[in-house]
């Protein structure tokens, strides 16, 4: 298993460093989830990411606290909002789906704003 987790957090570093220069990739939620699998499988890797100059302070923060940046924050409701602005003005939806794609964004917003700010 520590194998398996150990390429599982490669794979999430990968994804995060390329969401870290594509928009609709979000670079932060695979980076917590390589540091977890690094936690089961490499030591020295864990202590990398957790470390890293740039990335560890809100990495520490999420797993100590829970906690997400307020820049974080603001821009997840920026991109939310957008989002759903576009999904309404690009495309025809009925009142049943904007209905639920607007439900299903809200509650990410409201998972994401009740959590303690870093």
């Amino acid at each position: 298993m520590r194998r398996v987790y150990l390429v599982l957090g490669l794979t999430f570093v990968a994804l995060g460093f390329v969401g870290a220069f594509l928009p609709v990739l979000p670079t932060t939620p695979f980076l917590i989830l390589a540091a977890a699998c690094f936690a089961r499988s490499s030591r020295r890797l864990e202590s990398w990411l957790l470390d890293h100059p740039r990335l560890g302070p809100t990495l520490r923060a999420w797993r100590d606290r829970g906690a997400i940046p307020r820049s974080a924050k603001l821009m997840s409701l920026a991109g939310t909002s957008i989002s759903f602005l576009l999904f309404w003005i690009g495309g025809t939806p009925g009142p049943l789906l904007m209905a639920s794609v607007g439900a299903l964004m809200l509650a990410g917003l409201v998972y994401v704003f009740t959590r303690p700010t870093l």
